[in-house]
């Protein structure tokens, strides 16, 4: 495990860490198998387009892609993508891994319809931060509006922000381009479906760290998407809020759960006291978050905790 070695500095690359390598890690290849899930539910067409050339303008990578038509029947794919139609719309997470159970590769990226990736040798670089430091399990890159407008701050998923380029461990994800080697990707159990939409990048993060590897925000590696806030309206918050009470019942022993939920609660009033009818429809969906099915819980065990909290950044907020 990798609880005993100091974590690198912002930004640095994350150091080669003795003992970390994966029990079935991908051999190394000299074009990395890569595959793609490209999520859509058919409404940007031309963002949807635009990322999926920058995808197949990747350099010195074989690709399997796929793009999953959530509720929708993709049309007019380039060549090079293949199309899975849902018959309906099950959820970001829930259709990310739907796709992922139709690719092959070493190496499984996901990607949003409103996002691209810029440079040709993103995945060829994202591969290879992970082949210099077997630890890492996750790598998440720094998110910039193409059009130059300012890029939100939680874009960057930690609590001590800093400068957006600098590096770093971190426990949550943005989840609109995220990297992992496949065989860590099986081993965390994929995406949680039951969050249908947010708070599943938390999710996903913590199962990297209690698989024994680390989830690693990228400053250097750049993925495009537009700065445009998500919709504060009555079912965000209502999911927003049911889905921190999922997290906790499905990730964090008993005696955690209300730390964090508790938190979480705290810190809600200390943003929306004058907002009561905001306070009122959170409130809501935290009850519904204890007494709604959440899926099957894997509390994380006590060492992880114990590395998450040495890393900075302890499950409890």
């Amino acid at each position: 495990m990798t609880g005993s070695t100091p974590e690198p500095t912002l930004g640095q690359q994350p150091a080669v860490t003795p003992g970390t390598a994966r029990r079935n890690a991908p051999p190394h290849r000299q074009r990395p198998r890569i595959a793609v899930v490209s999520l859509s539910q058919g409404t940007r067409p031309d963002d949807l387009r635009q990322g999926l050339a920058s995808v197949l303008a990747q350099q010195d990578v074989e690709l399997d892609v796929v793009c999953v038509g959530n509720g929708w029947e993709p049309a007019g794919l380039p060549d090079g993508v293949r199309a899975l139609a849902l018959p309906e719309n099950v959820g970001i997470p829930a259709g990310r891994n739907a796709g992922a159970e139709v690719v092959d590769g070493d190496h499984v990226f996901f990607l949003d319809d409103d996002a691209s990736i810029p440079s040709p040798t993103f995945l060829r670089d994202a591969v290879a931060l992970l082949d210099r430091d077997p630890s890492v399990g996750l790598v998440q890159p720094r998110v910039v509006d193409p059009t130059g407008s300012a890029n939100p701050r939680r874009w960057v998923p930690r609590i001590r922000k800093g400068s957006a380029t600098d590096s770093s461990p971190v426990f949550s994800v943005w989840e609109g381009a995220v990297l992992l080697p496949m065989d860590v990707y099986r081993a965390v159990g994929g995406w949680g479906a039951p969050y249908f939409y947010a708070h599943e990048g938390i999710e996903l993060a913590w199962r990297v760290w209690d698989a024994g590897r680390r989830a690693w925000y990228a400053g250097d590696l750049v993925a495009h998407h537009p700065a445009i806030d998500p919709a504060r309206h009555a079912e965000y918050i209502r999911l927003n809020a049911r889905n921190r009470v999922f997290l906790a019942r499905r990730n964090l022993p008993l005696a955690l759960r209300p730390l964090y939920v508790g938190s979480w609660a705290a810190i809600q009033v200390a943003r929306w006291w004058r907002h009561p009818l905001r306070l009122r429809t959170w409130f809501a969906g935290l009850r519904e978050g204890w007494t709604a099915d959440c899926g099957p819980s894997r509390p994380m065990g006590w060492l992880t905790i114990a590395r998450m909290t040495l890393a900075g950044r302890p499950p409890v907020v």
